[in-house]
């Protein structure tokens, strides 16, 4: 008899392997299908998302500086421009350790002390950002670079230059490292200059460096270009003049200006002493100062034409009067005092000798509401309104407060201050038949602010009268200028100290125009403290007046009117 119990044993175990196949089967189909729908998920129902978390990781916005507009004089000739350098910084968090070799490479292209990158590098642990040198050659940072170090990173960024130097720093001023006006027009004009700021989108890689440009988002837009009116070559001679005067007389310091006596137009503004705006280490603050436009001082017997064209038109003189002197005059309980005693002058003798005690009997005839009206005119106790930053006003005391000794004081420069450029402008209404000019740091077809203060006919009578001033027996005979006739009136002005006027410090000043028949340029020299043992005006300014004019006016090819002063040359025969 033949069993069957048991056969059907063996099919348990196959059973349950079939059992765990399914199940292995179906969780790997689970998982295959969790995968798919992951992966349509990531590449189809949100790609975009991805994308641009990948982009947030490795695609970033950049700024692209924008290019600093131009300074540069009437001709075109560059007084202030940019170049393109290169910025070199770290981020220490993805320093490297163990990179000290690579940091000395970079030291020694960069000739910086030893250890200074790897001091960087190891800094605050937070810090993100740190500069290693700033505005650097190109082809220094190319070499830099070419070493390909995680952690570095390169900007580019614009230097300033100033080619004209010291010769127009006090004018044109100077920016800071990140390129941002500091002084002068530099400062002034710094919203103008500037530009904005562009930007670019690049790819980064792991290391956070940039490996690729991407695109152009905004274009940089560059600065605007400042176009002076300040001629370079006047600006040049004007300033080698002043600083030969300065060391001639050892002087403390000193301020020139030129201007076109038609329009208004400043043709040059120099200081003493002055200062390289393209290396500035371990200088003062005072040196940045352009004195000849920010700096007051009483003008002196320089305005003594003004108060003798304002008698002339407001009929409080003749044309023909004589005045008696004797070498005082009593006002009040003060008294007005000449050098010597001239006697009787006339209009033009009270000029010529630069007579105190003749202008101020003129100055006490006038009424003080006409007198101030002139003199508030001329500008005076009003910026000349250049544009330059801190511009002066200077002072001028209204005329309710005046005193019969502050009107005679007035008509020869004491009690008023002034610019130097106040003062050229002054002297606009007299070159130019009366009328009075606005002044410009910028070139200018014609001036529309220009205004009428004295009659033609006065004007010129006065300036005829200036002439004499530049003769032999007048007090500025070493301000004549060689081809021209010229005209003008010196200034020799005690400095006020602690309790009153100093004796031993002085201003030095001359104000003159030329050619005088048909005026084309005005100068203003003032010299502060000459000390070599001279300090009268006629004597220490004139005669930078006249090497400044004659080469000015030889610049601009202003024709001779004047043959018998002109300098004759001799040659040897066969020379």
């Amino acid at each position: 008899m033949i069993h069957f119990q048991g056969r059907n044993k063996p099919n348990k175990p196959t059973s349950n392997c079939s059992i765990r196949r399914r199940i292995v089967v179906i969780f790997m189909m689970a998982c295959m299908t969790v995968l798919m729908g992951r992966a349509i998920d990531l590449q189809v129902l949100h790609k975009q998302f991805l994308k641009d978390q990948g982009d947030m990781r490795h695609v970033s916005d950049v700024p692209v500086s924008a290019y600093r507009g131009m300074i540069k004089d009437r001709n075109g000739a560059p007084l202030a421009i940019s170049t393109p350098v290169e910025s070199i910084w770290m981020n220490p968090q993805e320093i490297e350790p163990g990179k000290e070799n690579e940091f000395k490479q970079i030291e020694v292209l960069l000739n910086m002390p030893k250890g200074k990158v790897s001091e960087l590098a190891q800094g605050d642990s937070h810090r993100q950002f740190a500069y290693i040198a700033r505005q650097i050659n190109p082809v220094v940072a190319d070499q830099v670079k070419a070493l390909k170090l995680a952690g570095i990173y390169f900007e580019r960024e614009f230097k300033r230059f100033y080619p004209a130097g010291e010769v127009s720093a006090h004018l044109v001023g100077f920016t800071n490292i990140d390129d941002i006006g500091q002084a002068g027009l530099e400062s002034g004009y710094e919203k103008s200059l500037k530009g904005i700021q562009g930007s670019k989108r690049v790819i980064r890689d792991g290391q956070r460096r940039i490996i690729e440009d991407v695109e152009d988002i905004k274009e940089p837009i560059a600065g605007k270009n400042l176009d002076l009116s300040i001629d370079q070559r006047i600006q040049y001679l004007a300033y080698r003049e002043l600083q030969l005067a300065v060391n001639l007389n050892k002087a403390k310091s000193a301020a020139l200006v030129v201007l076109d006596a038609k329009n208004g137009e400043i043709l040059a503004a120099v200081n003493q002493p002055s200062f390289n705006p393209n290396t500035r280490k371990s200088l003062k603050e005072n040196l940045y100062r352009n004195r000849s436009l920010t700096d007051v001082f009483e003008p002196g017997s320089t305005v003594k034409p003004f108060v003798v064209a304002a008698a002339l038109d407001g009929g409080y003189v003749k044309a023909n009067e004589m005045f008696e002197t004797h070498g005082f005059y009593q006002v009040g309980s003060h008294v007005v005092k000449d050098v010597h005693n001239y006697g009787t002058l006339d209009l033009t003798g009270v000029l010529k000798k630069s007579s105190n005690v003749a202008v101020s009997q003129m100055a006490l005839r006038m009424p003080p509401e006409y007198f101030w009206g002139i003199y508030n005119k001329l500008g005076f106790g009003v910026a000349a309104g250049s544009g330059f930053p801190g511009e002066a006003s200077g002072t001028l005391l209204d005329y309710p407060s005046w005193h019969e000794f502050d009107r005679a004081t007035l008509s020869f420069g004491y009690g008023v201050s002034t610019s130097a450029l106040q003062l050229a402008r002054a002297y606009t209404a007299l070159a130019d038949d009366g009328i009075l000019h606005s002044v410009s740091l910028f070139k200018r077809d014609e001036d529309i602010d220009q205004q009428r203060v004295f009659s033609a006919k006065t004007a010129k009578r006065v300036r005829a009268m200036l002439e004499t001033v530049l003769m032999k027996d007048g007090t500025a005979y070493e301000a004549r200028v060689d081809g021209y006739s010229a005209a003008g009136k010196t200034g020799t002005v005690k400095k006020a100290g602690a309790g009153g006027y100093t004796e031993k410090s002085y201003f030095s000043v001359f104000a003159g125009m030329a050619p005088a028949t048909n005026p084309r340029l005005i100068i203003v020299v003032m010299v502060d403290e000459p000390s070599a043992g001279q300090y009268y005006g006629g004597i220490v300014s004139a005669p930078v007046f006249s090497k400044v004019m004659a080469g000015a006016l030889r610049v601009l090819e202003v024709a001779p009117d004047q043959q018998d002063n002109m300098p004759i040359l001799l040659t040897r025969q066969g020379s």
